[in-house]
């Protein structure tokens, strides 16, 4: 990959940090594993809310999902989420 499309990735992955509403889904999931009713319940949203903002953070690679039987689960993919996220609110309390 040359210099250029990582340059491209890391600001389209900071434009997934740029809605309010992924960024309370993924605070919310570092409670842990939950499914999308849970998510949607403990946020105050709707399930169709929250499922188009789940396949956004998994295509970007923040969240991972697993499925057991007919429910899906869905969490963090990394520390490295939890990171960006601490860091971020670290600086805004700097201010």
């Amino acid at each position: 990959m040359d210099g250029r499309d990582i340059w491209n990735e890391l600001a389209d992955l900071f434009k997934v940090f740029g809605d309010s509403s992924r960024i309370r889904i993924l605070y919310k999931l570092q409670e842990g594993e939950m499914c999308v009713q849970d998510i949607a319940d403990g946020l105050f949203m709707t399930q169709s809310a929250v499922s188009h903002q789940l396949k956004i953070l998994k295509m970007s690679k923040l969240v991972k999902n697993r499925r057991d039987g007919k429910m899906v689960y869905y969490s963090l993919d990394d520390d490295h989420v939890s990171t960006i996220l601490s860091m971020g609110k670290e600086h805004l309390e700097e201010q």
